[in-house]
């Protein structure tokens, strides 16, 4: 074998500042994305916000692929791990959303953000990636962090929290398919397909519960998953429009991460979606985060130093 045709077999390089600075960029989108749809929550139905976010995302996303990346086949290399992929991802967010009703958020929260522990288990146990000890000091510091931000107590604990438990390992397992199986997709490609799964899911869901004859009322919490699709004014209209972009940031920004750094490095940085949380948690429902919520996300910071040294 030639020198030229080794180096064309090589795996693609990492690029960790890339996925760093990526994932954080990310993870404050994300937040942004789930203070939203916690605020239209009580007045829109979640596979009405699937559906309709992704009917705007998916023509922008041809649109730029056409324009900017011609040469790009619009058809997944392995549309078999990317549809897999797509789908967990989908799911990740029912389950978690499934759960938000019958759980104090910060129990909800506490258990979702289990996540990258899932991720350093999977990337050692799938990708073959040595974590090593300071990277599980990075992750045990990190959720420890989370736990003093969100102060969980045992007590308001039931089985519903079993379901961010799903959804955290959801998400890790898609992450290992975008960092093992998916590493060569463009990150746009891969954005495409999963706002088609959020539009078959939306689609299959709302059929399925009968309710495609008309418009209801208003939302509630307690039919965020089930009530007929509700009826939109302009500041629906507008908050469906900021999640398109949301969702557009989240998903192309997910894969380019996971694409470029080790797993469970960029997962540490995940935790980062807590102290963006405090901040929109601030401007949208007045929340004023005390003395060892700062404790808790300056572990989450000094976290995400150790991986990115270890």
């Amino acid at each position: 074998m030639t020198a030229a045709s080794h180096t064309q077999t090589q795996a693609p390089r990492d690029n960790l500042k890339l996925a760093v600075s990526v994932i954080l960029v990310t993870v404050l989108t994300l937040s942004l994305n789930d203070a939203l749809i916690k605020w239209v929550s009580t007045d829109l139905v979640l596979w009405q916000i699937f559906v309709l976010r992704s009917l705007f995302a998916v023509p922008l996303l041809l649109i730029i692929l056409r324009v900017r990346f011609r040469r790009t086949p619009l058809r997944p290399r392995a549309l078999g791990w990317t549809a897999a992929r797509s789908l967990m991802l989908v799911f990740m967010w029912v389950a978690y959303y499934a759960s938000l009703p019958h759980l104090q958020l910060s129990i909800a929260a506490a258990s979702y953000y289990t996540l990258p522990i899932f991720i350093t288990l999977f990337a050692a146990l799938f990708a073959g990636e040595r974590v090593g000890a300071l990277g599980w000091l990075a992750v045990g510091l990190g959720f420890g962090g989370v736990g003093l931000v969100l102060k969980p107590t045992a007590g308001d604990f039931n089985l519903y929290a079993l379901l961010p438990l799903l959804s955290a390992m959801l998400y890790a397992l898609a992450m290992i398919l975008t960092r093992t199986k998916c590493r060569d997709e463009h990150p746009l490609i891969l954005s495409g397909a999963l706002n088609l799964a959020f539009i078959a899911v939306g689609g299959i869901a709302t059929l399925a519960g009968g309710i495609t004859g008309g418009f209801s009322g208003t939302a509630s919490a307690s039919s965020f998953l089930s009530m007929a699709w509700a009826p939109m004014a302009g500041g629906e209209v507008l908050a469906i429009l900021l999640l398109t972009l949301a969702v557009l940031v989240a998903s192309i920004g997910t894969a380019v991460a996971y694409q470029s750094g080790p797993s469970s490095v960029v997962a540490t940085f995940d935790f980062a979606y807590v102290g963006f949380a405090v901040i929109w948690g601030f401007v949208f429902f007045a929340e004023v985060p005390d003395g060892m919520s700062l404790i808790g996300i300056a572990l989450i910071v000094v976290a995400g130093v150790i991986a990115v040294r270890k």
